[in-house]
């Protein structure tokens, strides 16, 4: 047999059940003169001389439905926690566990965002790399991403004919030469035509504030008819070096 305690505070109720081997028994002083229970559903009603208490002894059986509700209340309860936390971890799900992930999952969005008509989108991303790029191998590391987010982008298009402009002519024929399966195209900014008229995407990666002019002469040729997409991937164009509201007006002006 089980005892169940109840207490209320604020409109709330909250419900123990404790087993217990001995039968539960609570006595009530009712302030009633003459007897109210005959015995009925296992209650038993004692006078006690001429008192005018009556005493009421009330018994708990298996099934009772009082025990019943609380056991639903309590497992109601349990319920809903356990979904709760079945949908947190369905929402932090969606994050990337590393850089690498959040690399692709930036690529699968640009190429949503080009494949519903966007025409210029900037791509920025809080990589370690970006900070220490004259020490070694960070180079090497920051094109490996950049590898991953082209490939993503190619795939989730379903485009063939993407252009990768790289900030210099050094770099852009050294990974052409690492990456001779690579599907997409290579240019420099200092190339005298890197943007041909079969390209279809353009990504500028990681350009520097020191060919921001060369920047915006891609961007404007690339708003001629037919517009084609520009992406950048993680720009450097403002720099206090050269006056960060000259950059930042420029930016906005020729490609925001």
């Amino acid at each position: 047999m089980a005892v169940a305690a109840a207490s209320c505070f604020n409109n709330t109720c909250f419900i123990t059940l404790k087993p217990n081997s001995s039968i539960s028994t609570t006595n009530f002083p009712l302030s009633f003169s003459y007897p109210i229970f005959n015995g009925c559903n296992g209650i038993s009603v004692t006078r006690i001389g001429s008192s005018s208490k009556t005493y009421a002894k009330f018994e708990k059986f298996q099934g009772d439905p009082s025990e019943a509700n609380g056991e639903d209340i309590i497992v109601s309860s349990l319920q809903t926690q356990e979904q709760t936390i079945e949908e947190e971890e369905e929402d932090d799900s969606c994050l990337p566990s590393d850089l690498e992930g959040a690399v692709r999952q930036s690529g699968e969005a640009s190429a949503l965002f080009v494949s519903s008509g966007g025409m210029r989108a900037i791509v920025e991303l809080l990589i370690p790399q970006l900070q220490f790029l004259d020490d070694e191998g960070a180079q090497a590391e920051l094109w490996e991403l950049s590898r991953i987010f082209l490939d993503t982008l190619m795939q989730e298009t379903g485009c063939q004919k993407v252009k990768a402009i790289f900030p210099d002519a050094g770099a852009a024929a050294l990974l052409k030469y690492r990456w001779k399966d690579a599907a997409f195209g290579f240019a420099s900014l200092s190339d005298r035509k890197p943007v041909e008229s079969q390209d279809e995407i353009i990504v500028m990666l990681v350009p520097d504030y020191q060919m921001l002019e060369r920047v915006q002469r891609i961007a404007s040729e690339l708003s001629d008819d037919p517009p084609r997409p520009l992406v950048m991937w993680n720009p450097r164009l403002i720099s206090e070096d050269v006056g960060v509201g000259v950059n930042v007006r420029q930016l906005r002006r020729y490609f925001l």
